[in-house]
């Protein structure tokens, strides 16, 4: 009998990602799962590209294991294979390169022995139920693909397509499985999470109502929301005990004339408007902010950042813009120069993260904690404001629920002993 050929998967990107390869882990039906890049036969990549620094990321990554294990056959999979993926086949640089739309297909793809290149199309949405994760006590649930927003300095459409929902009943089922198998926290993603159901006639409210009555299910967690897709049906839902007390909603900036220049469908004074409504439920909020896109100046920095002072804030993600190629912001001016980028995301990041530490020292009880992986003693997880707590205990708490009472707060996390 032959050895079945050992395959690892090197994952780059978001969670949609992490999702994806989770699905072809799923779909190895005649290879082994390998968790050693320089031990495999085949490597698959499953590369982003949502700035040219992660394209370089990857080229780095396949270069380096061309050194390390040269006789790896490696296979580009993800969004580099819709931007990148033509160059790097030419230049046989990868064995094969694979759309997105072949994901679920990925044991016979596998099995062909000449270099190949199936990029597929990008109207397909997979219907793979996962019905485990590797490593992992939260499940992803990948709700939908694509967008339809076309921000000036995002490439993603192009990669991933129109936004499409999956179909209620694969994630139904999906939800059903993992919740028989003992997760309890559920996280919604996809390329653009809010605009689930729009194509179907139905929507993220009625979806996380149906996910609420699945027996098992005890906490649900959105990826990222944008300000225009929260309606009154959703609204309605923040008391919900299921709804973790966080919610993510991309604003990407605060200055009104920047997020015009971004071509972005929000705006400041409803948008704070939003935050403080939600806030006032007690609910901490996250959201996405990019520095140092062409256009903002000094004077529009000024206003941002005093704005951001204003809202409601926990959480960032902050990016220092990062010029990619084929977007209408790579041809815009004039450029901000990377040493300002750095000091304003360093501004804006020591802002919210003095506004964290305020929310944390306001909330030290109640704390329903999903703890994860542990080690000699030492637990961790997420409280439902998406809040780390290191747990201390000497027996094993991994995947365990623990309610958390008096946790000690410090700047830098919480820490509780059981």
């Amino acid at each position: 009998m032959m050895q079945r050929k050992k395959v690892y998967f090197k994952t780059f990107g978001c969670r949609t990602n992490q999702f994806d390869t989770q699905v072809m882990i799923s779909k190895l039906s005649e290879f082994d799962f390998s968790n050693d890049e320089n031990s495999s036969d085949i490597i698959v990549v499953n590369s982003c590209t949502v700035t040219n620094g992660a394209d370089s990321s990857v080229r780095n990554y396949i270069s380096s294991m061309k050194r390390k294990n040269p006789s790896a056959k490696v296979i580009l999979a993800g969004c580099g294979s819709h931007s990148k993926g033509e160059s790097l086949f030419e230049d046989k640089k990868v064995f094969g390169v694979m759309g997105h739309s072949e994901k679920e297909n990925i044991n016979e793809i596998l099995k062909i022995d000449q270099p190949f290149y199936q990029i597929g199309d990008l109207e397909h949405i997979d219907s793979t139920i996962v019905e485990e994760f590797v490593g992992k006590s939260r499940a992803f649930i990948k709700i939908q693909e694509g967008c339809n927003f076309r921000c000036s300095y995002c490439i993603i459409p192009a990669v991933r397509g129109d936004a499409r929902s999956h179909k209620e009943e694969t994630i139904l089922e999906q939800v059903n499985k993992l919740a028989a198998n003992g997760f309890g926290e559920f996280i919604l993603t996809g390329t653009n999470v809010g605009s689930y159901g729009q194509d179907h006639n139905t929507s993220m409210a009625t979806l996380l109502k149906k996910i609420s009555m699945i027996r098992g299910v005890r906490r649900i967690r959105i990826g990222s929301l944008e300000p225009i897709q929260i309606n009154d049906a959703f609204m309605e839902l923040l008391d919900e005990p299921w709804m973790a007390k966080h919610l993510h909603i991309a604003l990407q900036h605060t200055s009104d004339k920047m997020l015009e220049v971004m071509n972005r469908r929000n705006a400041f004074k409803t948008d704070m408007a939003l935050f403080n409504k939600i806030a006032d439920r007690g609910y901490a909020l996250g959201t996405d902010f990019i520095v140092g896109h062409p256009g903002e100046e000094e004077k529009e920095w000024q206003e941002a950042i005093g704005r951001v002072k204003e809202l409601p804030l926990t959480h960032v993600h902050a990016f220092s813009y990062s010029k990619r190629d084929n977007t209408a912001s790579a041809s815009m001016k004039p450029e901000i120069k990377g040493n300002i980028a750095k000091e304003r995301h360093r501004e804006l990041t020591a802002i919210v993260k003095a506004k964290n530490y305020a929310f944390r020292r306001e909330h030290t009880s109640d704390l329903e904690v999903l703890l994860e992986t542990g080690k000699e003693g030492i637990f961790s997880g997420f409280d439902q404001y998406f809040n780390r707590v290191e747990v201390q205990s000497s027996e094993d708490l991994t995947s365990n629920w623990v309610l958390l009472n008096n946790v000690e707060v410090d700047s830098n996390g919480n820490k509780a002993r059981l």
